[in-house]
C-alpha cells in the first residue's frame, strides 16, 4: 500500500492529506490564528465549583471558561472504585495545572484533565502515574511483555519513575531511540514544573507542537513512503526536528517544487469540495446522504440509480457493502466525531447484515481515532461513536449560511409574499400612513407583480391606502421592509 503524506503550507495555514494509493484518507488543517489547544498545559485558576454536576469551571486565559469533570481529576482517575467529591478537591481562587484534552467546539469551552500526558514518538510520559501501558494496536502477548521490560530497564529511576505509555511505533524501536524519548520527555516535565512555580495563572505552560511536526511524531507510519511538503523553510524545519527525533523518517521528507500546486496536482483541493457536500456518490450508482448536527451526524444509505444483476435482495446487499468502505473513509475525512448512526437500506437477510457489520468493522479498523460500533438495533439502524478532540472539517472550513441561517433551505417568494402582505395589514390598523412601500429582492417583487398582484390590489383596496413596490438588489429571498410614507 503506497501512503503519502503531502503538506501544503501557507502564512495563513497549514494543510495535510494523507494518501493510500492515490486516494486522500484524511485531512488536516491547522489555522496560524486558530490554531488547536489539545495537549496544551496551562497553569489555571478555578472560577466555580458545581457540585451537583461534579464539574469546575477553569480560567486559563481563553475567550470562555473550560471545564473540568470529576472524572478527569487525577486523584478519582487513580482510584476510579473510589468516589470522590469535586468541592473537596477544588475551591474558588485555586491554581491548577491543568491539560486541554477537548478543543472549545460550537458554543462549548475547553475540556481539562488535571492528569498531565506529554506525547513523543514512541512514548507518552505521564509523570503523575507509575504504571507503564501499552497501545492496544500492539497485539502479540509475548511482544508486550518483552517491551514492558525494555523500557523498565532504561528507566533512570525504576523504582520512583513516571508512567509510561507505549506507543505503536514503540514496537521497533530501539533501545537508543526510546532512552532518547525518554530524556526528551523528562526534560519537558522539569520545565513544566519551574515553570507552574514561577508564572503568574491563566498562563500557557507547554504547547504541543505544530501541525507539521505532528505529522513525523504521530501520523508517519512505517508504510508512509514519503512525506512531500512545498515550502522550503518548513522542509528545512522538518528534517532537522527528523534528524533529532525521528532519524528513520528522515530520507522520506522531501521539498516539492513545481510550478503547479501539490494539492492540485495530487487531487486534494477537488477532494476537499467533494469533503464538504451533503451527497457523496457511491462507485456503482448508489449515494450517501451525510448530515451533521449538533448532537449527532447521520448517514443515509440509498441505492440510487444501482439496479444490480441478479435480485433487489442482492443489489441492496452491495450497496450496504460498498457504503462501509466509503463510510469508514468520510469519517476520517470530514473528521467527524461523537455519535453517527448509519440508516443501511433495510436487508432481511440475517447473514448479509453480519457481513456488512463485519465489513464496517473491517474499514473502521484502519482509523487512528478511537471507534466503537453497535450492531444493527430494531430499527436497522447502525450506531458508531468516534472519539472528537477537534473540529470537524467542516466546521473549520464553513460557517452557517447568512441567508437561512443554518437551516439549509429559504423561504419560497411566495410564503415571503404573505408575510408582507399580513405585516401590512398590522400596520394599517396600527399607523395612519398615506402609503406604504414595499423593499425586497428581485424575485418577491416579480411575484408581486405577477401571481400575487391580484391579492396585492385587493389589500390595497382593504386599507384604502396606495402599495408601491421597490427592488433592492443586496436582499436576499427573505429580507424585506414596509416603510410608511
Amino acid at each position: 500500500m503506497k501512503e503519502h503524506i503531502l503538506i501544503n503550507v501557507t502564512p495563513q495555514e497549514t494543510r495535510v492529506a494523507v494518501t493510500e494509493e492515490g486516494v486522500v484518507q484524511e485531512l488536516h488543517i491547522e489555522r496560524t490564528a486558530a490554531r488547536g489547544i489539545v495537549g496544551n498545559v496551562y497553569l489555571g485558576t478555578v472560577k466555580r465549583v458545581l457540585p451537583g454536576m461534579q464539574s469546575a469551571f477553569i480560567e486559563i486565559g481563553l475567550e470562555r471558561a473550560a471545564f473540568l469533570h470529576i472524572a478527569d481529576v487525577i486523584e478519582q482517575r487513580q482510584h476510579p472504585s473510589e468516589p470522590q467529591r469535586i468541592e473537596r478537591l477544588m475551591f474558588e481562587g485555586q491554581s491548577v495545572m491543568v491539560q486541554v484534552i477537548k478543543d472549545p467546539i460550537g458554543s462549548k469551552g475547553a475540556r481539562l484533565s488535571t492528569q498531565i500526558s506529554i506525547a513523543g514518538r514512541f512514548l507518552v510520559f505521564l509523570p503523575q502515574e507509575h504504571h507503564i501501558g501499552i497501545s492496544q494496536r500492539i497485539e502479540h502477548g509475548e511482544g508486550r511483555e518483552h517491551l514492558r521490560e525494555r523500557l523498565l530497564r532504561l528507566l533512570p529511576d525504576a523504582k520512583n519513575h513516571g508512567g509510561y505509555i507505549l506507543r505503536t511505533s514503540a514496537e521497533h524501536a530501539t533501545d537508543d531511540e526510546l532512552r532518547a524519548d525518554i530524556d526528551y520527555l523528562e526534560r519537558i516535565w522539569a520545565d513544566l514544573k519551574l515553570k507552574s512555580k514561577t508564572m503568574p495563572p491563566e498562563t500557557l505552560l507547554y504547547q504541543d507542537l505544530n501541525l507539521q511536526m505532528r505529522v513525523l511524531r504521530d501520523i508517519v507510519t512505517d508504510e508512509t513512503q514519503k512525506v512531500v511538503v512545498d515550502s522550503r523553510e518548513t522542509f528545512q524545519k522538518m528534517a532537522e526536528f527528523a534528524e533529532a527525533f525521528v532519524v528513520n523518517v528522515a530520507p522520506r521528507i522531501e521539498h516539492y517544487q513545481g510550478e503547479r500546486p501539490l494539492f492540485e496536482m495530487h487531487g486534494v483541493e477537488a477532494e476537499i469540495e467533494r469533503a464538504l457536500a451533503r451527497r457523496v456518490n457511491l462507485k456503482f450508482g448508489g449515494y450517501l446522504i451525510i448530515d451533521q448536527t449538533e448532537a449527532m451526524t447521520t448517514i443515509d444509505v440509498n441505492t440510487g440509480g444501482f439496479v444490480g444483476t441478479r435480485s433487489f435482495d442482492d443489489t441492496i446487499f452491495k450497496t450496504n457493502l460498498e457504503a462501509t468502505q466509503v463510510i469508514a473513509r468520510q469519517l476520517k475525512l470530514r473528521n467527524l466525531g461523537g455519535i453517527i448512526i448509519v440508516d443501511f437500506i433495510d436487508m432481511d437477510n440475517g447473514e448479509h447484515r453480519e457481513q456488512v457489520l463485519h465489513e464496517l468493522h473491517k474499514a473502521l479498523a484502519k482509523d487512528r481515532t478511537k471507534v466503537t460500533v453497535s450492531g444493527f438495533t430494531s430499527l436497522g439502524l447502525v450506531e458508531i461513536t468516534r472519539k472528537r478532540t477537534r473540529e470537524s472539517l467542516a466546521h473549520v472550513l464553513c460557517e452557517p449560511c447568512p441567508v437561512c441561517q443554518g437551516r439549509g433551505e429559504i423561504k419560497t417568494a411566495q410564503t415571503v409574499c404573505y408575510e408582507i402582505l399580513r405585516e401590512i395589514l398590522r400596520e394599517a390598523r396600527q399607523f395612519n400612513a398615506r402609503e406604504y412601500r414595499i423593499l425586497g429582492s428581485q424575485t418577491v417583487i416579480d411575484m408581486f407583480l405577477d401571481e400575487e398582484s391580484a391579492n396585492l390590489a385587493m389589500l390595497a383596496d382593504f386599507i384604502g391606502k396606495p402599495i408601491s413596490l421597490q427592488v433592492e438588489t443586496a436582499y436576499t429571498q427573505e429580507q424585506y421592509d414596509v416603510i410608511l410614507v
